[in-house]
């Protein structure tokens, strides 16, 4: 990142693809009703699992909005990209009718974590499964089911999903999705974990991995569950908050391949760096960014949801101008 951005970009664009050009064309013809993009897609990411899982849960949430899945099924029923995508839908339906609180929930997550295990054997190398079932814990807070009272790696942590967690990593070391999961799951069930977690994974995560941005969503929740919003707005100032947006901006500027980093993982780096004022840092992000942007965690930190946008426009361009007077 050796290149200062130039000029503040004049527009937003919210896609769930967001950088990944390859992804953006397989997502806009999905829309459309069309699958072979996204076929081809998934074959040539062949067993990049870091890729393939961010690819394929962007897909999923795209693909039940039209009819294109159906008729990939009818012209190669047997292909196992195609399998881990419908999986992919029906935990994604699952965990949606879970949300809606809708009659056919629990009938929904049952089919959904059958499929799930049965993907286990047929595609034994593939974190995806492990991710489905990972997604599917957070279904059951009172943790029921046996899976998820595995006992905790570290005396500090409860008994929660380990085994579906480990295993997802050790197909994919360090897969972000899965410590993104394991965290939901966390501020889920027991919140008080969540810190717990994130201070146990991060010390082994490579640098340059967007792990490091785990730390800007606890100061987020932080920062939803304080009530005296005046107070909490200057966190950011304060440590540990300012040592987690460094961290994670150094990370950043380590990997090989920023562009590789999620919108939303960038934009929460952005704002955290713009809210401790270090502009400077906050404008190589918003740079990076483009016009790209993510409702979070701009949603979650304005004073209404619908004053999101405004708060982000404002923050960049804040961020722009004070680094062009060397605000730091």
């Amino acid at each position: 990142m050796d290149a200062m951005p130039g000029r503040e970009p004049a527009r937003l664009v919210y896609h769930p693809a967001g950088q990944d050009a390859e992804l953006r064309a397989a997502v806009d013809d999905l829309r459309a009703g069309r699958w072979l993009s996204t076929r081809t897609l998934l074959d040539s990411t062949g067993r990049d699992w870091s890729r393939r899982s961010a690819r394929t849960q962007v897909l999923s949430v795209v693909a039940p909005r039209s009819d294109a899945l159906e008729h990939w099924a009818q012209e190669e029923p047997g292909s196992p990209d195609l399998a881990i995508l419908r999986l992919r839908v029906e935990v994604e339906r699952a965990a949606a009718a879970h949300a809606a609180g809708r009659r056919d929930a629990v009938e929904l997550e049952q089919n959904a974590r059958q499929s799930s295990w049965r993907a286990v054997e047929e595609h034994p190398a593939d974190p995806v499964p492990w991710l489905c079932l990972l997604t599917l814990a957070t279904l059951d807070p009172e943790q029921r089911r046996a899976e998820h009272r595995d006992p905790g790696p570290d005396m500090m942590l409860p008994p929660g999903p380990w085994g579906l967690f480990f295993e997802a990593n050790r197909r994919d070391p360090f897969n972000r999705e899965a410590h993104v999961r394991m965290l939901r799951y966390w501020l889920t069930v027991r919140r008080w974990s969540a810190t717990d977690f994130v201070n146990f994974v991060l010390p082994n995560a490579p640098y340059g991995s967007p792990l490091f941005v785990l730390p800007l969503y606890l100061s987020v929740e932080q920062y939803r569950s304080d009530r005296r919003r005046d107070i909490a707005r200057r966190q950011w100032l304060r440590e540990p908050h300012r040592d987690r947006a460094v961290a994670a901006f150094e990370s950043w500027t380590a990997t090989e391949q920023p562009d590789q980093w999620p919108v939303v993982d960038l934009s929460h780096l952005a704002h955290a760096l713009w809210a401790g004022v270090r502009m400077r840092e906050a404008v190589e992000v918003f740079g990076a960014l483009g016009s790209f942007a993510s409702q979070a965690p701009w949603i979650h930190v304005a004073d209404s949801p619908e004053l999101a946008e405004s708060l982000l426009l404002t923050a960049r361009h804040q961020a722009y101008v004070g680094s062009s007077s060397g605000q730091s």
